[in-house]
């Protein structure tokens, strides 16, 4: 059976891939020019009202602007945000009708070193709370988390069951987030970190490192170690 040839693109879609290329390369720039009409006739060998179209067309996508007069121009970026939403991981296990578990690992007051007391804005040697817990789905561990808490926002951290109430639940109520930083990055577990997660230490993991604040004074920081194979991260981004 013959091959079908391909069908070629519309003439005014090759200028539309053209302009789009140059502006998501970076070679044109904001606010800089698009070649006129007249160039884009001359370079395709096409008529005014093709190019016009592919220009309308990438006017009305928001890549270029029109101005009588002026010419076209490579459009300004509209600004976007990340919006991260701090959930309690017992809500999202229970949202897909599944039961969360907790393994509780250590509990305790300690004394800071340089790394977290900076971190928590407080002195070397000053004590913290100090948790380690694995969190379940169905039994399966989906999360290691290390969590050091300044006792100046939360004094009632250490007295929580954290076998029915997670970290993340206690500090939402009693120590209100007003700014929270994150970064997520991807490597493998450490041994102890693999070993509470029933992992290899070769399976690759999601680590989040979360810092949240509390009016004037950070609340805590946390590391949370996601087996990739288990979890994915979820967001929402709005222009």
């Amino acid at each position: 059976m013959p091959r079908k040839k391909p069908v070629a693109a519309p003439a005014y879609e090759q200028i539309k891939t053209h302009i789009r290329s140059h502006i998501a390369s970076g070679a044109w720039r904001p606010d800089d020019p698009v070649p006129s009409e007249a160039a884009l006739m001359a370079e395709f060998g096409l008529s005014r009202m093709t190019v016009n179209r592919a220009l309308r067309e990438l006017a009305a996508e928001g890549l270029v602007t029109r101005v009588k007069g002026s010419g076209t121009r490579v459009a300004a970026l509209h600004p976007i945000s990340s919006q991260l939403t701090i959930r309690d991981i017992h809500e999202e296990i229970a949202e897909r009708g599944h039961v969360h578990g907790t393994r509780v690992i250590r509990v305790a007051a300690e004394r800071a070193d340089a790394g977290v007391a900076r971190e928590l804005g407080l002195r070397t040697g000053t004590t913290v709370f100090h948790t380690i817990l694995v969190h379940l789905e169905n039994g399966v561990p989906i999360q290691y988390e290390d969590r050091h808490v300044n006792p100046a926002v939360a004094p009632g951290y250490l007295d929580v069951d954290f076998t029915r109430v997670t970290p993340t639940h206690h500090l939402l109520e009693h120590a209100p987030l007003t700014e929270a930083t994150y970064s997520v990055e991807a490597r493998l577990p450490d041994a102890d970190e693999a070993k509470q997660l029933g992992i290899r230490k070769t399976e690759p993991c999601l680590v989040m490192f979360r810092r949240t604040v509390s009016g004037a004074a950070v609340a805590s920081i946390a590391r949370q170690v996601y087996p990739g194979s288990r979890y994915r991260f979820a967001g929402r981004f709005q222009a």
